[in-house]
């Protein structure tokens, strides 16, 4: 007899708490599920079943067994459904998170030829300022920017965004440029609300020191956009990455504030659920996003 068949009764014996169940759940027939389990305790040498005229449980031995069994079993499906997903065109709904700076002026505009490739495949991009939690609230995937945070969930680097201070002419015309990272204390900065580090920018010193610079800054909101807005029309100083600032830089709108420090590189991650594979969907979109971002990175924005 076929040993994952072999398997299988038994399990289904023990999920369904009888021969009766098991057969119904199989789709054959009480007998043959039974001749299955004697087959398999047979070959093992081992008791796994204690049968009373009233309900069959798992021995001792037939419990731990079952344990493996059943992880045999579940295996076994996965790569069923693997292969059958593999050959199956991506499909359903895919739930995105996405900051709303990058989504507004970087994934929008690229969903179109997305969903072109993909015509079986909907997408609800949902635009918010914070980490969301991926399973419990029912997005497929995210996009963050950064430092990942330690957890379970996977990662892949689609591109890079480096990050700098920049500030409009006007500004630093009118209230100078500072020299060194402790004249930031004297200028008008204007912060990212949502940080969790707070009204604090982490910058590399000339010599690799690592500084913090701590104000309250003269403006805080939750929205690059609006901070970059900020900077343009001349209300300060604004840490941001670059792609956002890039366009508003290349025509003169914004200047590097101090282009003798190191640059801070970030990564642009998408993070989807952990898994033993992913989801049809959710892989198309990451593979497409590899190749819409191929020209980006750095300051190519």
């Amino acid at each position: 007899m076929d040993r994952l068949t072999e398997m299988e009764a038994f399990a289904n014996v023990v999920d369904q708490g009888g021969f009766t169940d098991a057969a119904k759940r199989m789709g054959i027939s009480k007998s043959a599920v039974s001749k299955h389990v004697s087959s398999l305790e047979a070959r093992l040498g081992a008791r796994l079943l204690n049968r009373t005229t009233r309900r069959v449980s798992p021995t001792e031995i037939g419990l731990a067994y079952y344990d493996r069994a059943r992880r045999v079993l579940n295996d076994a499906g996965e790569a069923d459904a693997l292969v059958t997903s593999m050959q199956t065109a991506p499909s359903g709904l895919l739930r995105i998170s996405v900051a709303t700076d990058f989504g507004v002026n970087h994934l929008s505009p690229v969903l179109s030829e997305f969903l072109g490739d993909y015509p079986d495949i909907t997408v609800n991009m949902v635009l918010n300022n914070r980490f969301v939690e991926l399973i419990s609230e029912g997005f497929d995937m995210a996009l963050r920017i950064g430092e990942l945070e330690d957890s379970s969930l996977r990662a892949r680097k689609l591109t890079e965004t480096t990050k700098r201070m920049v500030a409009s002419p006007g500004y630093l015309e009118k209230y100078g440029r500072p020299q060194k990272i402790d004249d930031l204390n004297e200028h008008k900065l204007l912060h990212y609300s949502n940080q969790s580090s707070g009204n604090v920018w982490k910058l590399t010193a000339p010599s690799g020191e690592k500084r913090q610079v701590r104000s309250t800054g003269w403006l805080s909101v939750n929205d690059g956009q609006s901070l970059l807005n900020a900077a343009i029309s001349g209300l300060g100083i604004a840490y941001l990455p670059s792609y956002l600032y890039a366009e508003a830089k290349a025509e003169g709108l914004i200047e590097d504030v101090m282009p003798a420090l190191p640059v801070e590189t970030l990564g642009v991650y998408a993070v989807y659920p952990p898994g033993r594979f992913t989801q049809p969907k959710v892989r198309a979109f990451i593979d497409f996003l590899v190749h819409a971002f191929a020209q980006k990175g750095m300051e190519t924005w």
